[in-house]
């Protein structure tokens, strides 16, 4: 089992950058593919970025490819979500994920453990 820990949400204007931790507890975080979903009021929740256990590959979501980079460091059982050009549709809870067999997948219900969210509020 592991335990994910969000950190680094806040209040940005539109436009600006924003970097989000997630911190999992364990020793075995390598053996976990990694995702970020987001999810604001009155929506479902939605995939945003998800990285493969050793971080070879990386899968985006159409509306975030090209601003968002999502990477990971396994010895500080870390991922990490860089997020720019900020906009003011992209305020929701951002939530860290893993999953111990579908690695790189966009599906929610694909993952295992979740974090408690993040929030993130982009100003206009």
């Amino acid at each position: 089992q592991v335990q994910l820990v969000e950190s680094g949400g806040g209040l940005v204007q539109a436009g600006g950058s924003l970097r989000l931790s997630c911190a999992a507890s364990g020793r075995t975080f390598s053996s976990y593919g990694m995702g970020w979903f987001r999810q604001a009021p009155g929506k479902e929740r939605e995939f945003v970025a998800a990285i493969t256990r050793s971080g070879g590959t990386t899968n985006y979501a159409d509306s975030v490819q090209g601003r968002f980079t999502i990477s990971r460091v396994n010895a500080k059982n870390t991922v990490f979500l860089q997020m720019n050009s900020l906009k003011p549709e992209e305020t929701a809870v951002y939530y860290c994920a893993a999953t111990v067999f579908y690695s790189g997948s966009y599906r929610p219900n694909d993952y295992n453990y979740w974090g408690q969210g993040t929030q993130v509020t982009v100003s206009s």
